[in-house]
Order: structure tokens, then sequence, then C-alpha cells
């Protein structure tokens, strides 16, 4: 018992001091930095919220995510249906064709939709490039795999009799599913929505590829006034800004969860086949598969394979080279070798801090400790609310001199992506182990059980349900990460993104066409990763 008391305490204290040292320290050292001056000084402070622009940029950067949220829950609850909750053919080819935008680095998505509204593209008649409509359509579109999974994993979990029963007593179908399988899956709903708030809030790569239309966001801002106004206390301040914008989502959040949430009726596994009453959520589906996923990705397949208007390999076979007016470094090649390689070690530091975290916040517990589980909760998502260009600029100035110099360790660059990947580790397995009935676990240790064997017989079957799918994510978010790995990256540790971007900020044909065919090769990989981590997924028994 001693020792199962220790594991536990360990459970927490391990990932709250992962969490104190290579992400509290550092933004802190990179927000002291900013308003330290020989002294403590706010006069700064004032100024900045004083400015009329800051709070134009606040207002666009709700405004903008408050849309993408909302894009993606509209499309993609009805497709967490169709590809979880019924079967039918090729369903996991869907299933990985819906993840592939978030897999996709930022970056590529931007470039992929100027390649497709802008100059030349196909949808160019809509006059829709480098507007803030175009951000917030790519901000729906990377963030509709989030609510597709998160969703879909409830809601296959779902005991179908309470809408059967309601169908029998005569409500239709829309209000069997208002008024019985939507409240079920409020939670879900509510924690992915919280999650694509977050992206949407402080996304950098995107909207700076689609030009930082309007006023640009926080993230955008705090990237021009550190590196091109080299004004660290404005920049200090809207951090500070985009950390209140964090906090105020996660209490929403947190409410939204605990009124929505209930003793839900689960079973292990619901999967029904397909019929004609599916009709309209497959169409709906389907039509935004083939639109809204593929056309932005076909159009940056077509330039990659396109040299001077005509179909050709040359952007591929130049992939061995490091680019056009560049002097040594890595090449695409060796890039791609990086991302693979830190990605994998910066997966394993997010499953081992994130797995027994899962584990603590899925337990039900009652008084204080509640207050310290719902803290715990909401702690562990803000790596996603602070800018990556913040914490990247912290690891570059606090961990460069003992007792934590980790300037030529090789684990600098996985340990910050595993701190950007942690949230997504937790969140996608705290909802599978909390749909255990509490019943289970104590019929199990009444009938004698260890605590133990109550882990691995009780929660270890929905915990490797789950693993999957965190280890998708988690390895996904690892290769497309930009914006604090662009801070960390030496010449010789260059990831694919980091790579697509210099290329991208280089003029030439022959860059930007391997960039393109880069980010091609990119999505090939973190679809295959995906679609590895779908196959493993296994059914408790």
């Amino acid at each position: 018992m001693r020792l199962w008391k220790s594991a536990w305490s360990a459970a927490i204290i391990i990932p709250a001091a992962f969490l104190a040292i290579f992400f509290l320290y550092p933004t802190a050292t990179m927000l002291w930095r900013g308003i330290w001056d020989g002294g403590l000084d706010l006069g700064g402070v004032g100024n900045v919220l004083a400015e009329s622009r800051t709070w134009k940029v606040v207002w666009q950067t709700v405004l903008q995510a408050a849309l993408g949220t909302a894009g993606a829950i509209l499309l993609g609850v009805p497709s967490a249906y169709i590809l979880y909750r019924v079967r039918f053919p090729f369903q996991k080819v869907a299933r990985a064709a819906a993840t592939i935008p978030f897999v996709l680095p930022t970056v590529v998505v931007g470039v992929a939709f100027r390649a497709l509204l802008g100059r030349g593209g196909p949808l160019e008649f809509l006059g829709l490039d480098q507007t803030v409509t175009a951000v917030v359509i790519a901000l729906t579109y990377f963030n509709y795999a989030v609510v597709v999974r998160t969703v879909g994993t409830m809601w296959q979990t779902l005991d179908p009799r309470s809408a059967q029963a309601a169908r029998t007593l005569g409500a239709s179908p829309s209000r069997a599913f208002l008024t019985v399988t939507l409240p079920q899956l409020a939670p879900a709903i509510a924690s992915a929505g919280a999650i694509v708030f977050l992206f949407c809030s402080t996304s950098y790569g995107l909207v700076r590829t689609l030009g930082s239309p309007g006023y640009g966001t926080l993230e955008t801002e705090i990237w021009r006034e550190t590196t091109a106004m080299l004004d660290t206390r404005t920049a200090a301040v809207l951090s500070i800004l985009q950390v209140v914008i964090v906090i105020l989502t996660l209490i929403v959040s947190e409410k939204l969860s605990s009124r929505t949430a209930g003793r839900l009726n689960l079973r292990s596994h619901h999967v029904s086949p397909i019929g004609k009453s599916d009709a309209p959520a497959a169409v709906f589906t389907g039509l935004v598969l083939v639109v809204l996923i593929t056309s932005p990705i076909i159009s940056l397949v077509a330039r990659s394979l396109t040299v001077d208007g005509e179909w050709s390999l040359k952007n591929y076979r130049l992939l061995a080279t490091s680019g056009q007016g560049f002097s040594g470094g890595s090449s695409v090649l060796e890039a791609i070798g990086n991302s693979l390689r830190i990605g994998l070690v910066a997966t394993l530091i997010s499953l081992a801090i994130g797995v027994p975290l899962a584990l603590v916040l899925s337990r039900q517990v009652r008084g204080p400790l509640r207050t310290g589980q719902s803290f715990l909760s909401g702690a562990i998502l803000l790596p996603l609310g602070v800018s990556a260009v913040t914490v990247g600029f912290g690891f570059s100035i606090a961990l460069d001199s003992p007792p934590l110099d980790l300037r030529n360790s090789p684990l600098l660059i996985p340990i910050a992506q595993a701190v950007v990947a942690l949230p997504l580790v937790v969140r996608s397995l705290t909802p599978t182990l909390s749909s255990i009935a509490p019943g289970r676990r104590e019929a199990a240790a009444t009938l004698g059980a260890s605590p133990w064997r109550v882990l691995a017989t009780i929660d270890g079957p929905f915990l490797v349900r789950g693993i999957g799918v965190a280890i998708g994510f988690a390895y996904a978010t690892s290769l497309g990460e930009f914006g604090a790995t662009s801070f960390l990256a030496r010449p010789d540790t260059q990831t694919l993104p980091v790579m697509i971007v210099r290329l991208l900020g280089r003029p030439g044909g022959d860059n930007y066409g391997m960039a393109m065919a880069g980010a091609v090769i990119l999505a090939i990989l973190a679809a295959g990763i995906m679609a590895a981590a779908e196959a493993a997924r296994k059914d408790p028994q």
C-alpha cells in the first residue's frame, strides 16, 4: 500500500515539476526580462493598454478564435457521428483523411490556402486571399480533426438504449438527439471547444503565412514587437493579455464541463452499420472531406509537381540540397530525419508525463482534492495558450546557464515539443478513463483485487483504447511544431517545418517548389503515423 501511495504522489509531483521547470520558469523569465529594467517598472503596461491598436488586436484575436471554434464544432460533430458511431467500408481511410489537416504544419496549411485562394488559384474569384475570412476558414480546417476525434471517441462509448427509449416514446430523431444524446456529448464538446479556442487564439504560423490580415493577432503582434520593433516590454504586456484570455477560457470550459457532466451510461464500445437515416450526416461529412479538406491539399500537391507550368519531379530531386542562396546547413532530407527523431523523443517524454497525470485526473475525488484536481486540469492546458514564440524565446534565454544549461543538449528541442504536446496527451486520455464507472473499481477492490490489479484490469483496457490517439496527437504535434523550434534549432538540427519556412523566406522558384515538396512529404509522414496509431487502437474486453 505504501508503494501505491508513493506512485500516486509521483504521478502528481513529477508532471508538476516538469511543467514548473520547462514551462513556467522559461515563460516567467521571458516576461520578467520584458518588465524589469533595473527595477520593477509597470509604466509601460499602462501605455500599451492605452493604445487603441492593442484592443483592436485583442478583439481580432478573440473574434477569429470564436468563429474558428464555432466552425470546427459545426462541421466536426456530424462527422464524429459518421466516422465513429457507425460502420461502413473504408472507414479508417475516411478517419485518416479527416485527421490530415491537424497533422499538417500550420505554415503549410497557410501556404496551401494561399495557393487555393490567391492569384492563379482555383478559388481566386472569391476574393478571399489575405482576408480575415480566409484565416477563419483555415482555422476551422486545421482544428476540424480535434472535434471529430474528441467527440467521436466519447460518442462510440455511449449506450444507445437511452436514445432508443426516447424514440420508442414518440420522440423524433432530432428531438432524441437534442434532448438525450447532445447533453451526454456536451462534456466532450466543451473539452474539444476549449482546446480549439486555445489553438485558434494562439495561432502563429498559419496567420503569418496568410498575410496577418487586419491588425493580426496577439501572437503575430508579440513576434513583431520582439523581433522587428525590439520592444520586449510591449511583447511582455501582450503576453500577459494572452495569458488572461487563456485563463478565462479555462474557467469557462471547466464551468461548462461541470454543469454538463453527469452520470453517463456508457458501454465499452458501440458501433452500428450505417443506415438510411444516417444519409444526411454521411452526405454532409462527405462534402466536408471532399470540398474543404482535400482542395487545399490538392493545390499543394499540384504546386509541388509543377515547374514553369509543366509537370515535373524536379522539386523532389532538389530535396537532397539545402536550396538556392544558402551556404551550408541541413538539406531537406536531413531535416526530415531530424523531425522524425526529435518527434519520437518528444512523444516518449509526453507519454511518460501524461499517462500518469491522466490517471490522476480521471479519478473522482471530493473536497479539497477536487479543487486541486480542477486546478491541475486547467494548468495542464496552459502550454496550449501561451505563445509558442514566448516558450521558445524563454527556453533560449532561461536554459542557457547552470544549473540548467541545455544549449547543446539533444533533449532541448524534444522537451520544448513535449511541453506543447503534453496537454493533448492528457486531454485525449482523460475523457476515456473518466468514462469508467467508479463502481467497477470498487467492485473489483471489494472482491479482493489489489490496487495494482484494479489499475491493470479496469483502467488498463480503456488506457489501451486511448493510447493510440494520444501517440498520434503527440507525434503529429511534434512534427508540425514551428514557433518554439524556430528559436532553438541549430543549422544541423533544423526540422522540416523550420526548413519549409526557411525556403519560403528566400526568393526563387526552386526554393518555393522545394518547400511545397517538403510539405507534401511531411503530410504523408504525419498521415501515416496517425493511420498506424489508429490501427493500433484496441477495444477493451
